[in-house]
């Protein structure tokens, strides 16, 4: 696939920094205790990595993932963020008497001319969106690690990788998709079409999953370009249980592999709920199957032109074709 330009305007970046200023998303990602949890132990566990290192955090938020890498031994850790809330960031630095080893920088990090350091042992960031892709912020961590990570170096989380599933779920689809049909007595159906075209992010039960996981992305993080967040993937699902298939379910799964102690965590309906949830594609029609029964697939995904940090998705599923956004 060839390099991709990815192209946004000011008053994006304006609105997308403005939205992480306000306390409540960070309260919201703060208490996702697999997200934070994670990322705490990817830290604290590997000692060796993490002495004297010189550690960048892009996307620095409320500094929780800078004071994480000051606590587990890093000699310098400098915690980037072009949002506001940079600023309460360097009072709870200074609140934890971190303020030694911890640097906040408040700019976007590709125009940013010079860091404290030239280079650093460690990248750290959570970066990741709704289906991973979501927010289009690996850009910056990858222009992070091409101009800042030191030869040796490496970048946190190493790897992720988006995974799909069949889901049936009438209960929900009725709900969602066919509420329209009939709404205090009216039809209301030219609002089916763009519930349908906008991918939902919701938690699903796992009870609804009807067939095998399979991934269809793998992004390593130390090597991948932005490029890579565009990609096809043909896949085949195998249906668990006769049912009435609704949808597929979208998720991603998280490693840090790293040489002392690997961590890694699952946003699938399967495990611990997350707060990103998971991405479903529900059809515009339910289509019955059959345990064992194979279907064969294709997901497109790209960036939009008009929002790069939003994402359009194509489906092939039985030989229909189906579009989605994820915005």
């Amino acid at each position: 696939m060839e390099d991709i330009h990815v192209c946004r305007t000011v008053e994006e970046d304006r609105s997308y920094f403005e939205s992480y200023a306000h306390y409540s998303i960070h309260h919201e990602m703060l208490s996702d205790v697999t997200r934070t949890a994670s990322y705490r132990r990817a830290l604290s566990d590997n000692p060796a990595r993490m002495k004297d290192a010189l550690v960048l955090d892009i996307g620095c938020g409320t500094g929780i993932l800078s004071m994480f890498a000051a606590r587990a031994g890093a000699k310098a850790v400098v915690g980037v963020d072009c949002s506001d809330i940079v600023y309460q960031a360097m009072d709870i630095v200074r609140e934890n008497q971190l303020e030694q080893v911890v640097t906040l920088v408040k700019g976007r990090l590709e125009e940013l001319e010079e860091l404290p350091h030239a280079k650093y042992d460690v990248i750290v960031s959570e970066w990741m969106g709704y289906f991973l892709l979501f927010e289009g912020m690996l850009d910056s961590v990858i222009a992070a690690r091409e101009r800042f990570l030191a030869p040796g170096g490496t970048v946190l989380p190493s790897r992720c990788s988006i995974h799909l599933a069949a889901l049936s779920d009438l209960p929900r689809y009725e709900g969602l998709v066919n509420y329209w049909t009939d709404v205090y007595g009216f039809k209301m159906s030219c609002m089916r079409a763009p519930c349908l075209h906008e991918a939902s992010v919701e938690w699903v039960p796992g009870e609804h999953v009807v067939s095998d996981s399979v991934r269809v992305h793998n992004l390593d993080i130390n090597t991948c370009t932005v490029a890579d967040t565009e990609f096809s993937s043909d896949f085949v699902l195998t249906i668990t249980r006769d049912c009435s298939l609704t949808g597929l379910v979208g998720y991603f799964d998280t490693f840090f592999e790293l040489e002392e102690a690997a961590v890694e965590f699952s946003t699938g309906p399967q495990a611990e709920p997350t707060h990103w949830k998971q991405t479903v594609f529900y059809l515009p029609e339910v289509v019955a199957v059959v345990a064992g029964e194979r279907l064969e697939g294709r997901m497109v995904c790209r960036r939009m032109e008009t929002d790069a940090r939003a994402l359009k998705v194509a489906l092939t599923l039985g030989g229909r074709h189906y579009r989605y956004t994820v915005d």
